[in-house]
């Protein structure tokens, strides 16, 4: 079976078909940069042009970068405040005319690892952490999802969120080399490990391509892993959660 997977980050909306019986993409993935500002209808205008471009007239999954209830963005995340309590998988249905199945991007991400990659068969409790323009975090007990955890969230010592000091745009933003990234990384597995005691660290998004550069310097007892489909992971879990509706 065949379900059309979209991404939507901070920087790009990436797309593609997904047998979602063996987690591969059977097309090509096709990326349109996230408008600026992402507004609620500039983003929608630019999930009908990922549709478009598919020729797509099946049952869609979305991985959307804010926590959702049933649908329904609860906060606006690094997008415009204008998504607050939007209800996403209507918004879309309405302008593409496709069913859509909304879930949390990180959490898509997730369920493609524990599905078929990096998690796969792994008991215990499993953090799927994805570092991009904020953090995402999609959290597995024995298998088994606990939706819209947030914990790129979570403070710091100075009060902050771990997101704004750690996240791969904080990187750019202070001009850090991967080093010195890792070093802040190091500090937030490390209080992450010490609430949760997890199995395994899974990072996905753009820096799970380079994690030989930064891991070195993340000293924790859990193993941390790279996602096994990288920066794809999302689009293969989201066409998984439309497939098993979940929302």
């Amino acid at each position: 079976m065949e379900i059309l997977g979209i991404d939507i980050g901070g920087t790009g909306i990436k797309g593609a078909i997904v047998n979602v019986q063996t987690g591969e993409l059977t097309t090509e993935r096709h990326r349109i940069p996230t408008p600026r500002p992402a507004t609620t209808n500039a983003v929608s205008e630019t999930i009908g042009q990922m549709v478009e471009h598919f020729k797509w007239k099946g049952k869609i999954g979305c991985g959307f970068p804010t926590p959702l209830l049933h649908g329904k963005c609860l906060s606006n995340g690094n997008l415009h405040e204008s998504w607050k309590g939007t209800q996403v998988n209507e918004l879309f249905k309405n302008v593409t005319g496709n069913e859509f199945s909304v879930v949390n991007d990180a959490d898509a991400a997730g369920l493609a690892e524990i599905s078929f990659g990096a998690g796969k068969n792994i008991d215990g409790v499993v953090i799927m952490i994805t570092l991009g323009t904020g953090i995402g975090s999609g959290v597995f007990f024995n298998g088994h999802l606990l939706q819209n955890t947030e914990l790129g969230h979570v403070l710091n010592k100075k009060g902050d969120s771990f997101e704004d000091y750690t996240s791969d745009s904080a990187r750019k933003r202070d001009g850090l080399n991967r080093k010195e990234w890792g070093k802040r990384l190091n500090k937030y597995f490390s209080h992450i490990e010490f609430l949760l005691s997890p199995d395994l660290f899974i990072i996905g998004g753009g820096a799970s391509k380079k994690l030989d550069k930064y891991i070195d310097q993340i000293d924790i007892r859990t193993p941390i892993v790279a996602a096994m489909a990288e920066n794809e992971a999302g689009i293969i879990g989201a066409a998984m959660a439309a497939n098993f509706e979940i929302k």
